[in-house]
């Protein structure tokens, strides 16, 4: 056999390896010594030439379908610096009975009751169903502001309820914003009693 081929068959069985190593020992890390989470931060760090890594601890995972076990992929970044206080006028809304594939929307009102500039760093909602939308900006100390929330019913008959988590510089750093109701089917009558 000629020496290119097997070096093609070598590098073939080594792409193998590592892919079934991948797939089922639990990633790189207990090969190399080093997560494909370290790996891919190490290489965003060289891209931008910068010499430091974020260290992972620093980083909450996302709870929801996209996160990719070992890497903190849409992860979010933890507040760091002073804390503050939020207050909901009300965390819980109850939409009562909509009918299936209509988008309930509803604006959860809140107060910076803290001493320092409230910053919201994240909302997240607990399927790709419900999508928050936040302030970017500071709000100061006694400032108020809106998280706005859709609900998409499509595809979610029955009883819901849907959690929104806010992350922010508070102590607890997130907080929960819920969203419920009955969704009337297509094709099915509300329940009675709910």
């Amino acid at each position: 056999m000629e020496k290119s081929k097997q070096i093609q068959i070598g590098l073939l069985a080594l792409l193998a390896l590592l892919l079934i190593a991948n797939l089922f020992g639990g990633g790189f890390q207990n090969w190399f010594g080093q997560s494909e989470g370290d790996q891919i931060r190490q290489s965003a760090a060289s891209m931008t030439g910068s010499n430091t890594v974020a260290p992972t601890q620093d980083l909450v995972p996302t709870q929801g379908t996209g996160n990719i076990p070992g890497t903190n992929v849409n992860a979010t970044q933890a507040p760091t610096g002073p804390v503050t206080a939020i207050k909901y006028e009300d965390a819980t809304y109850d939409f009562g009975v909509a009918d299936e594939g209509t988008v309930v929307k509803h604006i959860y009102k809140f107060t910076n009751t803290g001493d320092e500039p409230l910053i919201i760093s994240n909302a997240r909602g607990s399927c790709g169903c419900t999508v928050p939308t936040w302030p970017k900006q500071p709000i100061p100390p006694g400032g108020k502001g809106e998280i706005n929330v859709e609900f998409n019913t499509k595809g979610k008959p029955g009883r819901q309820s849907k959690q929104v988590t806010v992350t922010a510089n508070t102590n607890p750093s997130d907080t929960h914003l819920e969203i419920h109701g009955e969704v009337r089917g297509k094709e099915q009558p509300v329940s009675k009693g709910h």
